[in-house]
């Protein structure tokens, strides 16, 4: 008991610590000393009436949720003398892996830096500063050469780093049970059975009403969409982020989602926001960087060619720009098990005083990065805007899926949970896709890095994105990834080869997104 209520304290005190740094804190402040002008607020109870204004006035719930926001990402809980490194990734190898994959990523960097002689960063000269200024909303009709430039790496190369993870403390003898020989990730780490999914899973049941089933034609809408339409406008009204999250658990309306995103994320685009956007838009303009060019590349060659995205390829270039020098995104690196990557200003190799972090958000795209991004411009027209869900959206949930860590929302415990629901509810099907050297997780492995952007169609994937919110959660993405398999069940028995299955699963647009969770989570005999 005294343990928790520590750990309770010491949460409270790093949050307190963490907003006071916040424009929130500023105008919170400001309100408190403007407030004691008013006539209600009296000196004997002048912390009850202070208290009494904030929540009269919308300051209390803005407050409440800048707490919710910060309990959303806030690190697992540890032991309080934990050194910072093991609040990053408590298990020793996780850490070495991950630091091992980044020295390979940023020796790739550097080797085709080397390769092109073509330097990390430099000033644009004044013309071509004119130039982007110029095209800054139309550089998807820019044709540069980019023939030369490589992704530095593929969700493939990072997947065979991942089944190479081995715990060394953990004996992998023949003493062990068979099923833990068939899957490609061999770390014991703890994922969720069916039972625990369902318990955690609860409000996708059969007996809740959702939206990607309950919206259908078949559905007079008097059923359910009316009311939970009606719903989502009083939580709109109301500004409460939990409550959001909670409702959006069961679908967003199409015409409330951008709305309940934003408020669950906790943005709000004040002045400052769109301020702190055309600065960085201004650093994109006055600094060329070598990631620019990554970016551009992996947007002709991803979402450019999808039937669904290339409308938003000026968009994508704008918020992938601005994203990458923005140094708030720093940020994350507190409780993510990834480092930034560090280079060294020219002729001061080595020397630390000299070292910057690159790109300066810390984070080098790969291919197929430009797709966290593509679904959300069908919600966000307003560049700021859009770029500021994209970035929170990141910070929250899609780092995890490119680094290594035992988080259980993390790549590596999404694999394992995939494998483990196949291997446990399909084995039939496990062991033959695995005796053609079909292995199931090299076909989904692409899709849950990717979140599944650009492989269902846009409305299913908006209503997998709800869920990822609402549950705060990315082990849906696993849980999907096991239903399509049970899905296509029949189909895969038949294929001899891991082409074949490929070709069985190469198309997800036509599939729905929440009856398939349904069926594999609530209406499979266990």
């Amino acid at each position: 008991m005294l343990q928790e209520e520590s750990d309770l304290s010491l949460i409270i005190a790093q949050i307190v610590q963490k907003l006071k740094g916040s424009n929130l804190y500023a105008q919170l402040e400001r309100q408190a000393w403007a407030s004691l002008q008013r006539p209600e607020i009296k000196l004997e109870s002048l912390k009850e009436d202070i208290k009494e204004f904030f929540k009269i006035s919308g300051w209390e719930k803005k407050l409440q949720n800048a707490v919710y926001s910060e309990l959303s990402v806030f690190p697992l809980p540890s032991h309080p003398a934990a050194p910072p490194e093991h609040l990053k990734e408590p298990l020793v190898y996780m850490r070495k892996a991950q630091g091992s994959w980044e020295k390979r990523i940023l020796k790739s960097l550097n080797s085709m830096c080397t390769e092109l002689s073509i330097p990390l960063a430099r000033k644009r000269p004044v013309g071509e500063q004119k130039e982007l200024l110029n095209k800054w909303n139309e550089m998807g009709t820019d044709e540069p050469d980019l023939s030369l430039f490589r992704p530095v790496y593929a969700p493939k190369d990072f997947l065979e780093v991942l089944i190479n993870l081995r715990n060394p403390n953990y004996e992998n003898g023949d003493s062990l049970s068979f099923r833990t020989h068939l899957g490609l990730i061999q770390v014991p780490l703890k994922v969720k059975d069916i039972p625990e999914l369902k318990e955690f899973f609860v409000e996708l049941g059969l007996t809740t009403g959702q939206l990607g089933i309950d919206d259908s034609t078949q559905v007079p809408p008097e059923l359910f969409e009316n009311e939970h339409v009606r719903i989502g406008q009083k939580v709109l009204a109301e500004q409460d982020s939990a409550a959001a999250q909670q409702y959006i658990r069961q679908g967003s309306p199409t015409a409330l989602r951008a709305e309940l995103w934003a408020l669950i994320l906790n943005i709000s685009s004040q002045p400052e926001d769109i301020l702190y956007y055309e600065q960085l838009k201004t650093n994109v303009i006055q600094h060329d960087l070598l990631v620019d060019s990554l970016i551009y590349k992996d947007v002709k060659l991803t979402a450019s060619n999808d039937d669904y995205y290339f409308v938003f390829e000026d968009y994508l270039y704008q918020v992938l720009l601005c994203f990458s020098r923005d140094t708030s995104v720093l940020g994350h690196f507190a409780y993510s098990s990834a480092s930034p990557p560090k280079s060294y200003i020219r002729g001061k190799l080595g020397l630390e005083e000299y070292a910057v972090f690159y790109p300066p958000n810390g984070v080098i795209p790969f291919h197929g990065f430009s797709m966290y991004v593509a679904p959300l411009c069908f919600l966000y027209h307003e560049p700021s805007k859009l770029y500021q869900i994209f970035r929170e959206m990141y910070v929250r949930f899609f780092f995890r899926l490119h680094s290594i860590s035992s988080h259980p929302s993390g790549i590596v415990s999404l694999c394992l949970l995939f494998e483990t629901l196949l291997q446990t509810y399909l084995p039939q099907l496990f062991y033959h896709l695995r005796e053609i050297g079909a292995q199931p997780l090299r076909i989904s492995f692409k899709w849950m890095v990717r979140a599944f952007s650009g492989y269902l169609a846009t409305d299913q994937l908006l209503l997998l994105w709800d869920r990822i919110l609402g549950y705060n959660s990315l082990e849906i993405l696993a849980v999907l990834a096991a239903a399509v398999f049970a899905f296509r069940a029949v189909n895969l028995m038949e294929v001899t080869s891991l082409a074949a299955a490929e070709a069985v699963l190469a198309d997800l647009s036509t599939l729905k997104v929440m009856p398939l969770l349904q069926i594999f989570l609530f209406a499979t005999v266990t």
